[in-house]
């Protein structure tokens, strides 16, 4: 048995993203769900491993990962907050 960086695939709430990819990096896609089928016995859609392969890319990323605990030591709050803070704070009740 190989050991794909990808292991069995969670369901989770999703967010929809409209990307377009190279040719050649579908095509790699798709072999890889289908070598991750035969290695786990789960079938998935190409689409379907573009999001833990991405969660898995950043997860291994030592830069990534020291720039985000820098960024996370010098806030308390968290990026989501500090986002809609800085898009403007509408205390106003809408109508």
């Amino acid at each position: 048995m190989t050991k794909l960086k990808l292991g069995p695939l969670v369901e989770e709430k999703p967010v929809r993203l409209t990307v377009e990819l190279p040719a050649q990096v579908h095509r790699d896609l798709v072999a890889y769900a289908e070598i991750l089928q035969r290695e786990t016995g789960q079938a998935a859609e190409p689409a379907k491993l573009v999001a833990p392969m991405l969660a898995r890319f950043m997860a291994t990323d030592r830069v990534f990962a020291r720039m985000r605990r820098s960024q996370d030591a010098r806030s308390t709050t968290p990026l989501s907050n500090r986002t809609q803070q800085h898009r403007g704070d509408r205390s106003e009740p809408s109508e």
